[in-house]
């Protein structure tokens, strides 16, 4: 199979986006299919055309570093049409997601869409608070046009999202979930030698008998960090020896190392920076246990990260957790803060519970590895496809079968 991913982020920009894209692009390619992108330049306007790979002008739209694009190259189109693809998939909703929806509707090709990110949460970075209700009222419909309209299958990574669609959008249209997947094997603890983490301890002043909070992720709003820093003031009282370490960079980074003075944690709390995507996984090495508070994840994919690394999670109780986290199996599922410095302190205490849910955790990601997510959605594409799909399947029978009497009959003929 042919199939061009379009999406408006991919490496060497890094966030979950552009890491799934990567891995999916990996995985399809390990199965024997043909995978071109389609892509935002991420550093400058300008066009550029690499191996299997165009990237097209995009412009800063305040959130992030993400960056968007109308302009739609001719010599762009004409490469596309070219690559002669099967299916076209789109990782984004608008700018290089328009383009995939004109193109597959150009070139007659099956659109495939998957929904990865809460739009309505995100709206205050461009309102900057003014006009949020009507914003998100605009952000519903441009989503529904795009996911209901134009897409000829649709998927979600949780049931969290397909709910979003299915009981608030009402949306007329097929729905897969199919939970993004992840190269399992970069986080597995064996992959990593024991000089090499404790340099890591001894960078940011981490004793082997501390207990380790980590977070990992973008230091927005939206993510609810401040919850972890407050918690962590009443943790420390108790436990001097509890550290949460924070992975990561942001536009709230300020807000929140001010948190961190204001109750007077710079001992307790270490906050890195952003970390070169490759470097990420030895910061799971660090940790005794992974949490999060943000209710505005689609999947969290470093919820599963964190369980290939063989650490217990504990995730505020948000739909999007629910399908990965068994309670007193994996991780804890908390409804608050108070909760959530119960459960800290509890596995502080237990070493044996500790170690029975990092077992659990590890068996968990395994079925989130990146063959199985590959296996869903190709599953989703020849849905798409139909028919075609099928009779692709026996022309290229027939096209063998044909070369192979042809070759039968040269060698009796020789």
């Amino acid at each position: 199979m042919r199939i061009g991913l379009f999406t408006d982020t991919y490496p060497p920009y890094i966030n979950g986006v552009s890491t799934s894209i990567a891995m999916l692009k990996t995985a399809l390619e390990k199965q024997g299919h043909e995978v071109f992108i389609v892509t935002v330049n991420a550093d400058r306007l300008k066009y550029q055309n690499e191996d299997k790979i165009i990237r097209i002008p995009g412009i800063p739209i305040g959130i992030y570093d993400y960056r968007l694009t109308g302009i739609y190259p001719l010599r762009a189109i004409e490469k596309i049409r070219k690559w002669n693809l099967d299916i076209i998939h789109s990782h984004t909703e608008f700018g290089v997601g328009t383009f995939a929806r004109l193109l597959a509707k150009q070139f007659d090709i099956p659109l495939v869409h998957t929904y990865h990110t809460m739009y309505e949460d995100y709206v205050h970075y461009i309102t900057k608070g003014y006009f949020n209700r009507s914003s998100k009222k605009i952000v519903e419909y441009l989503t529904k046009f795009y996911c209901d309209k134009t897409a000829t299958e649709l998927i979600v990574p949780t049931k969290k999202t397909y709910d979003l669609f299915k009981e608030k959008y009402k949306v007329d249209r097929n729905v897969h979930i199919v939970p993004t997947g992840i190269e399992v094997e970069r986080f597995y603890k064996e992959q990593f030698k024991k000089p090499e983490i404790d340099e890591l301890r001894h960078r940011f002043g981490i004793k082997k008998d501390d207990f380790v909070i980590l977070f990992v992720g973008r230091l927005g709003e939206e993510k609810s960090v401040d919850l972890l820093i407050e918690a962590q003031a009443s943790l420390v009282r108790t436990n001097p020896n509890c550290k949460l370490l924070i992975v990561g960079d942001g536009p709230d980074k300020e807000k929140f190392e001010s948190l961190v003075r204001k109750f007077r944690l710079q001992n307790h709390v270490i906050m890195t920076g952003k970390v070169p995507w490759k470097e990420v996984p030895k910061y799971y090495m660090l940790a005794s246990i992974f949490a999060t508070a943000s209710k505005t994840e689609t999947q969290g994919l470093t919820v599963i990260e964190a369980m290939a690394a063989s650490k217990p999670v504990l995730a505020v109780d948000d739909d999007a957790f629910q399908m990965v986290i068994v309670n007193d199996l994996n991780g804890y599922l908390f409804a608050n803060k108070r909760q959530y410095k119960k459960l800290v302190r509890n596995l502080m205490e237990d070493k044996n519970k500790l170690d029975y849910l990092s077992k659990q955790a590890r068996i968990t990601a395994e079925s989130h590895s990146s063959k199985y997510f590959a296996e869903k959605v190709l599953d989703v594409y020849k849905t798409a496809l139909g028919d075609r799909y099928q009779q692709k399947i026996e022309k290229k029978q027939k096209s063998f079968i044909g070369r192979l009497k042809n070759n039968v009959r040269r060698s009796f003929r020789g």
